[in-house]
């Protein structure tokens, strides 16, 4: 993933977390509470701090391609140069998950060689409670 796309991704998650703490979401500041011109309240520091504290978690990122089912033998029977047959067509979005859960789509792209995962859609709040039902 590259970095604008990381940091977009923080500045994204970053900004629900706000909202679930109830604060006023992305109201156009930089993130860090209230505007220069405005002291902060005790509330938007202890906000700061209580994002602050959680920001050095890890987190298992998957980017995934697709799916199958399988019995063993046919797993057995995989060699060099076996196709894998995956539940997505070709041109559809990847998932991105976020410890199991999805939290955006994207499509594949190539960086200085390496592959990445341009996100394409943020899934939204709502979508993501309905996942826990």
């Amino acid at each position: 993933m590259s970095d604008d796309t990381a940091e977009n991704l923080a500045e994204s998650l970053e900004a629900e977390l706000s909202a679930i703490e109830g604060g006023a979401g992305d109201d156009g500041d930089d993130g860090g509470g209230a505007s220069a011109s405005a002291p902060m309240t005790e509330e938007e520091r202890k906000r700061d701090r209580n994002l602050s504290m959680i920001m050095d978690i890890p987190l298992k990122v998957t980017v995934q391609l697709g799916q199958t089912r399988m019995v063993v033998s046919e797993l057995l029977n995989l060699g060099q140069g076996s196709v894998i047959e995956l539940t997505k067509l070709a041109g559809e979005p990847m998932e991105v998950l976020v410890n199991d859960k999805l939290v955006a789509r994207g499509e594949a792209v190539v960086v200085n060689e390496k592959f990445g995962v341009r996100l394409t859609d943020i899934i939204s709040q709502s979508e993501r409670v309905e996942q826990l039902g």
